[in-house]
């Protein structure tokens, strides 16, 4: 069942399956084993190649595991190339001992992670234990989506209620070893998450919308504190906890995507090898603006502006305009991409771009959305 919840005091809130979730300095040490489902459990880690060879982090999570160790997987790319997703499931599929699968790192990994278990469960009816230990801000960790390239390069994905991860674990020692531009940029994906959900007609307004408000605000203040010093732990930890709370209270009773700049960046992500947090920084700030001339989405994003100390004009496409306008400046002031000139987008692919988007060919949304992605080619 899915109730849409425009009218705040009518609603439904269906909790996901996560049991746990640890957060703060040296997380993983203290509560990793204690988070594996039973004595006797398996677990096998996938993560990225950067993380396995540029950092201490993977192999100090095999340490902790000791002989519940089962084996490692660290060619995860972006955007989880379907390739590297077959072999990782053959080698699981593989290891009947497996009955946990621990995801290290940012969106692709612990999608990779999910699809895995998913794809493993179409093979043998088991579902696989999931632990994610996060090392971006792109909470792919809330969600019951997994999402992954197919060969000619573009996103799909599966999705399932088993698919949320158990147990999440915060720890602002690894989020330390994320290079800056990667963690202010996901950030800017937690921006994306918190206002989309905000203003998505099916979110329930106790808890999702009420912590959605405390995300993006937390977002705004902590992005760029950590700019200023990103070796704050506690700071670390901050941004951590407003990733969660930008999806964290999703819910099951969602009904469809997030919302348009998702949806753009979908299209222009994997096609086009751009990160997911810099498609967000790309597209976030226009798309409010746009959706300001929608009544019921104005009135929502119009309640971010008291969050971030500025008061009501009364006007709801003026204060929702105002808070397109703040996004596209928090990411000048985080020196992020505000220009898809920068990356290998031919002008000829406008068209390409807004029908992957809408799933259009023609129309008011169409033209709507193409006018927006020619406007990102400064």
């Amino acid at each position: 069942m899915t109730d849409a919840t425009n009218h705040p005091l009518s609603g439904l809130w269906q909790p996901t399956q996560l049991q746990k979730l640890h957060y703060g300095s040296g997380s993983v040490k203290k509560h990793l084993i204690h988070c594996l489902p039973g004595e006797d459990s398996k677990a096998f880690i996938i993560t990225g190649a950067s993380l396995a060879n540029k950092t201490p982090l993977i192999k100090q999570v095999e340490e902790l595991l000791g002989h519940r160790h089962a084996g490692t997987f660290s060619k995860i790319g972006e955007h989880a190339p379907i390739a590297q997703l077959d072999e990782a499931t053959d080698i699981v599929t593989n290891d009947s001992s497996v009955d946990t699968v621990i995801s290290i790192g940012g969106g692709s990994p612990i999608d990779s992670a999910k699809a895995i278990s998913y794809r493993l469960h179409d093979k043998s009816g088991k579902w696989l234990y999931h632990i994610a230990i996060p090392t971006t801000l792109s909470a792919s960790e809330c969600t019951m989506m997994a999402g992954y390239t197919e060969s000619d390069g573009v996103k799909t994905g599966v999705r399932g209620k088993e698919l949320v991860p158990s147990t999440i674990i915060y720890d602002s020692t690894f989020g330390l070893y994320t290079p800056e531009r990667l963690w202010m940029s996901t950030g800017m994906r937690a921006m994306d998450h918190a206002i989309e959900l905000l203003y998505h007609p099916t979110a329930s307004e106790m808890p999702a919308r009420w912590l959605t408000l405390q995300a993006a605000a937390s977002l705004f203040e902590h992005l760029p504190s950590y700019k200023a010093n990103p070796k704050d732990e506690d700071t670390i930890t901050k941004l951590q906890l407003s990733a969660f709370a930008s999806l964290g209270f999703l819910g099951y009773n969602i009904k469809g995507g997030l919302g348009l700049s998702h949806a753009l960046g979908y299209a222009l992500g994997s096609p086009y090898s751009i990160p997911h947090g810099i498609t967000s920084c790309l597209t976030l700030g226009h798309v409010i603006k746009l959706k300001a001339a929608d009544p019921e989405a104005a009135e929502q994003i119009a309640r971010l502006l008291p969050f971030l100390g500025e008061a009501l004009s009364g006007d709801h496409r003026k204060d929702a305009e105002r808070v397109g306008d703040k996004v596209l400046q928090l990411v000048k002031d985080l020196g992020l991409d505000n220009d898809l000139s920068n990356y290998k987008v031919a002008k000829d692919e406008i068209s390409v771009i807004t029908k992957r988007a809408t799933g259009q060919e023609s129309g008011r949304v169409y033209d709507d959305v193409e006018g927006l992605v020619k406007g990102l080619f400064k």
